[in-house]
């Protein structure tokens, strides 16, 4: 299972990894929310560096020396040779110490996530550390798990007893990096920053560099690049570059540089747990993306997507069928996201032959570097938010190219939700919450087989129609008087609010909150109707919240000036 390797510090079991497919591991105190993968890919055993327990080859400054195979070798051209790798090795490693001593910082962070059962109070405060780097502007790039959910953030420089606060300047869960700043000019004496590099060849050898659990002082590891493909970023749920190396990444390692040379060619975030020194460091390409987005936004942009499930068209019989010559390849159009430009331009059934004029082979990979390929969607998620693309198509036995729209998408169903408090809505003790996959992951490691079902598969499966559509779930029901009998209906899908179909949870509470019916009534899943009288229920409502010690009767993002003053007297 793939994992963060900093936050194992933090949480051992907390699975709130999500994207059913994906999930990412750091090196500060990795959080286990993100880490349990979708059951079909149970097999990748990924995980945050925080929980990384697998060890490759380490350099001890004071004694670096290299252990040759003598046992092997029978010419003294072999031993010599070993003799040259070893003081080539040893170089390297204080290389790589001496660009990090000044660049490489240790991160204290203290976190409080969110109890979405009990969406109005957080779960008790824990404390992690991690690893990160300085980059030109003063800024500090780390992993998201290191500082996700955080309440204060601590950075100290290698060499010194001060630790200094720092701000959370942007975040991007999807791509776990984040970049935080320190106002004290006294931190930035004698700091230096590292460049940024290329993506390096495999066999290449690279310096993970940062400061594991173990020890306190400054760490580096040394290992070579094995695979670079796309892989689950356990974290943040999603498919993206990644580079597997073979040096140790262990928990507190997440956010450190990997440094080739003089450059940065990555940062260490998570290994795969159950396998002999197996970790993964971001690659330059995605760093660049999201450094670059929050240059020109201010904030974290996204990565793009096309909205598009699409199969391989390996088999004759299907190419046949649609009319594909021998000589074309491409991918099967399967769905289309309703949100995405993708859906006014293209269709079911066409086959995407190219992505801006490369080829896609009938696997849907494209390719990459010295005869290396890998997945087209890597090419679409290194596009800039709102920048075209020229998607070739085969459609009914004609050869079309058109022009495509990129931008981020969001599912219908959260995949995570750090750094904010949870929606909920709570009306004569019945709790609403809108469906998210940390909400599924409360149900434990195994939420897949013990979460209710109807919502998983929703979770998994379901598409959004429109903008801001949420899934609206009746959560559960604190008992009172007025809503005895319904207790059982826990869990359903909210649909209706007397006879109006609801398209959020806002949506909800404005039409409870402006009810001018003697009776509410709520339609849920599977036919179950649930009715009250509006009146009875308000002030049945100011009870139960105060019985239960809930603050409010919703969530900060649902007040508005007319349920403001409500909300709080309540």
């Amino acid at each position: 299972m793939l994992r963060p390797i900093g936050r194992a510090l933090r949480q051992a079991t907390s699975s709130l990894s999500h994207n059913l497919r994906r999930r990412t591991f750091s090196g500060a105190s990795a959080r286990h929310f993100n880490t349990t993968p979708h059951p079909r890919h149970s097999q990748l055993n990924l995980r945050p560096c925080s929980s990384v327990l697998t060890y490759s080859t380490s350099f001890n400054l004071n004694q670096c020396r290299y252990v040759t195979t003598a046992a092997f070798a029978s010419t003294a051209v072999e031993q010599s040779t070993g003799r040259i790798d070893a003081v080539a090795d040893t170089i390297d490693a204080y290389s790589a110490i001496e660009l990090a001593l000044d660049s490489v910082v240790k991160i204290f962070t203290v976190a409080s996530s969110p109890n979405y059962f009990l969406p109005w109070q957080n779960k008790s405060q824990r404390e992690s550390m991690g690893s990160g780097f300085v980059i030109s502007g003063k800024r500090i790039v780390t992993n998201a798990h290191v500082v996700a959910d955080h309440t204060f953030v601590l950075v100290r420089k290698h060499g010194s007893p001060t630790k200094y606060k720092a701000e959370v300047k942007a975040v991007g869960h999807e791509c776990d990096l984040a970049i935080l700043t320190i106002e004290s000019d006294e931190f930035w004496e004698g700091m230096k920053f590292l460049e940024l590099g290329d993506i390096p060849f495999m066999q290449e050898a690279v310096a993970v560099v940062g400061y594991p659990q173990g020890g306190d002082n400054i760490s580096v590891t040394k290992g070579v690049v094995s695979r670079v493909e796309p892989t689950q970023y356990v974290h943040g749920a999603t498919q993206l570059l990644a580079i597997q190396i073979d040096a140790a990444i262990n928990p507190g390692n997440s956010g450190g540089p990997a440094i080739m040379g003089d450059k940065v060619a990555g940062v260490a975030f998570q290994n795969l747990s159950g396998a002999e020194n197996i970790g993964y460091i971001i690659p330059v390409p995605v760093i660049k993306h999201f450094v670059d987005g929050v240059e020109a936004s201010g904030n974290y942009s996204g990565f793009c997507s096309l909205g598009l499930s699409c199969q391989p068209t390996e088999n004759v019989q299907l190419r046949e069928y649609f009319r594909m010559r021998p000589e074309l390849t491409g991918v099967l159009v399967s769905r289309i996201n309703p949100l995405s430009n993708a859906y006014d331009v293209l269709k079911k059934d066409d086959i995407v032959l190219a992505f801006d004029g490369v080829p896609i082979a009938n696997d849907g990979t494209v390719p990459f570097r010295n005869r290396e390929r890998i997945t087209f969607d890597h090419l679409v998620s290194m596009k800039k938010p709102n920048e075209t693309a020229i998607v070739k198509i085969l459609r009914d036995g004609e050869e079309l190219e058109l022009t495509v729209t990129l931008r981020p998408l969001k599912p219908l169903v959260p995949i995570q939700q750090f750094d904010k408090a949870p929606s909920y809505y709570v009306f004569a003790g019945l709790v609403f919450v809108p469906l998210s996959q940390p909400y599924l992951h409360e149900y434990g490691e195994d939420w897949y087989n013990t979460s209710p079902r109807r919502l998983c598969e929703r979770a998994l499966r379901e598409l959004p129609q429109k903008p801001g559509q949420e899934l609206v779930i009746l959560s559960q029901v604190l008992m009172d008087d007025i809503n005895v009998g319904y207790e059982r209906l826990s869990e359903l899908q909210v649909k209706k609010v007397n006879g109006i179909e609801i398209d959020n949870l806002k949506h909800m509470c404005q039409l409870v909150e402006d009810c001018k019916e003697d009776n509410l009534r709520f339609d849920l899943d599977d036919d179950r109707v649930i009715v009250l009288n509006y009146n009875k229920a308000r002030t049945a409502t100011s009870h139960i919240l105060k019985r239960h010690r809930i603050p409010s009767a919703m969530s900060n993002d649902l007040l508005t000036p007319d349920t403001l003053s409500q909300a709080v007297s309540a």
